[in-house]
């Protein structure tokens, strides 16, 4: 029996030998899933990250988009706003030049209660539009031609040297509406 117990308690050892070493190789098993799962962990942190700053990038952008475009709009309103009776006023251009033509026949005429009432009604015409935000454009003769705010409807030989290039004539008036020309002056420039 003793014989027995001495084969049998070798065969124990070299079981629990066999045991004990599958148990270290199912720790290091154990110890690579592990790791595995660590490497998993992490890249899935790594790309939660990723995805986060690319959503704050796009929310950053579209923010500064929209910011762009209240500007924008806050713009565009107060331009409108500034011009926004400009075809009435335009409108209304005419009908001032035909006071000035009118103020011009009544002072040759004997009658000056006519001629003040005129005025009287021209001047708080002009006032009114003035109010509105229309200037006119101060052209005389001698000044120099510009093309951007001047239209030049003819040439004429200049009656002398300093008026070459330069305003001989205004026929027209031109007016600004806040910052917009609405009315090129119409002018005679000497050649």
């Amino acid at each position: 029996m003793s014989d027995k117990s001495k084969v049998e308690e070798m065969e124990e050892e070299s079981k629990k030998g066999q045991t004990d070493g599958s148990t270290e190789l199912n720790g290091e098993d154990i110890n690579s899933d592990q790791a595995e799962e660590q490497q998993e962990e992490v890249s899935v942190e790594d790309q939660l990250k990723e995805d986060l700053a690319k959503e704050k990038d796009k929310f950053l952008r579209l923010f500064a988009e929209f910011e762009n475009f209240k500007k924008r709009t806050s713009k565009e309103r107060m331009d409108l706003f500034k011009t926004a009776g400009q075809e009435v006023i335009v409108a209304l251009l005419p009908v001032m030049d035909d006071f000035d033509r009118a103020l011009k026949e009544l002072a040759k005429s004997e009658d000056k209660e006519m001629f003040k009432g005129v005025e009287l009604i021209s001047n708080k015409f002009k006032e009114t539009l003035k109010n509105k935000g229309l200037e006119q454009i101060e052209v005389g003769e001698g000044d120099a031609f510009d093309a951007d705010v001047h239209d030049a409807i003819t040439q004429i030989p200049a009656p002398n040297k300093k008026l070459k290039g330069k305003i001989i004539d205004v026929v027209e008036k031109g007016f600004k509406l806040g910052d917009r020309i609405i009315r090129h002056p119409k002018v005679v420039v000497g050649n």
